[in-house]
């Protein structure tokens, strides 16, 4: 049975950087607070109207797959993570294969939020190892930056999220000690609405009059005033609550991957953890025992940029050498749903 390698790799952000202090024109913030509490000094923005979570992904894909010694045409399948597609439908894995030119290929969209990419490398991993696909590209993007709220009210999440892209080329490989050794994929949905997105959505909410649509009129289905004036078609996380369980499931979903391969935290070379705030990063760090130098860690330039973290920041690893052939390199995620996963891999 083959095993998959990531043969190439690519990112890109925004070129707009965007401050702390600038939001400050927005929202009664500081860079104090958010510093304080997240670790981000800016993130990227991307174009309002000429960049999109697709754009973003084609760029960073062209380079993954030059990387990989590819073209668009090599490419046999797409498996694309997003929250924060171009349209409600169809997913962006079909417009990703449009604006690349590719074959009439698969492509398949993963909705797992800041897991989303974790996942996507664990769904090409079996196709790989099942011999079904050879060379599939993964692909983390999200623009962010066009749905939040920029008011004092909605400055816990907004302060926040970061645009930007990154994408793998996982590829077969029969070579020993190189390629991905296990994935681990987990939920638990009894916290669903901590941090969520509750409209548009396809139910009223807990603030909502109605559980289902029987009852409600043909006006009465669409988004009412009470929706948007409670902020339910922006973002809603519960900082706290979040905090306390990704600090319980990051170490635990780590560790199961080094368990079933009989390792322990000494032998990781890098741990490319999801970006969603400093503070969990550096609480993990200690949790595991792990030095600085077996870290990566970017959310103070980028921001969360949720499914499109942890390829970015692998990738910015690999392009300042550190990371290397043979390495043993652990990625690990925790987000909305909640879900939370993990890949061990020989670079």
């Amino acid at each position: 049975m083959p095993k998959s390698k990531i043969a190439g790799i690519g990112k890109y952000v925004p070129e707009r950087v965007v401050t702390n202090e600038e939001l400050k024109q927005y929202m009664d913030t500081s860079d104090e607070w958010i510093q304080e509490r997240t670790g981000i000094q800016e993130r990227r923005y991307a174009h309002r109207t000429n960049e999109t979570t697709t754009t973003m992904a084609v760029e960073a894909s062209k380079i993954a797959i030059q990387n990989a010694g590819l073209t668009p045409t090599d490419i046999d399948f797409i498996v694309f993570a997003t929250l924060s597609p171009d349209y409600y439908f169809p997913g962006c894995g079909v417009l990703l294969q449009r604006e690349m030119g590719m074959r009439e290929i698969g492509a398949l969209d993963i909705r797992n939020q800041c897991s989303g990419f974790v996942y996507a490398i664990s769904v090409a991993d079996q196709f790989i190892k099942s011999g079904m696909y050879k060379n599939i590209l993964v692909v983390g993007s999200e623009k962010h930056s066009f749905g939040l709220d920029f008011s004092t009210r909605g400055r816990n999440v907004s302060v926040i999220f970061g645009d930007g892209a990154g994408a793998v080329v996982l590829q077969a490989t029969d070579e020993p000690n190189r390629g991905i050794l296990s994935t681990h994929l987990h939920s638990d949905g009894a916290s669903a609405e901590i941090l969520a997105m509750y409209n548009p959505g396809t139910h009223a909410n807990k603030w909502g009059h109605y559980a289902n649509f029987a009852d409600a009129t043909i006006g009465e289905m669409f988004m009412s005033h009470d929706m948007i004036d409670s902020a339910q078609n922006f973002p809603y996380m519960d900082g706290p609550a979040v905090f306390k369980k990704a600090v319980v499931k990051f170490p635990e979903v780590i560790m199961e991957a080094l368990q079933a391969n009989g390792l322990k935290p000494s032998d990781i070379n890098m741990l490319i953890p999801h970006q969603a705030n400093l503070r969990i990063s550096q609480f993990v760090q200690h949790q595991l025992g792990l030095s600085d130098q077996q870290v990566y860690n970017n959310i103070q330039k980028y921001g969360n940029t949720t499914a499109a973290s942890v390829p970015i920041a692998l990738c910015e690893a690999w392009e300042q050498g550190k990371i290397k052939e043979g390495d043993l390199v652990c990625l690990a995620a925790f987000g909305s749903g909640f879900t939370w996963a993990s890949a061990l891999l020989h670079w």
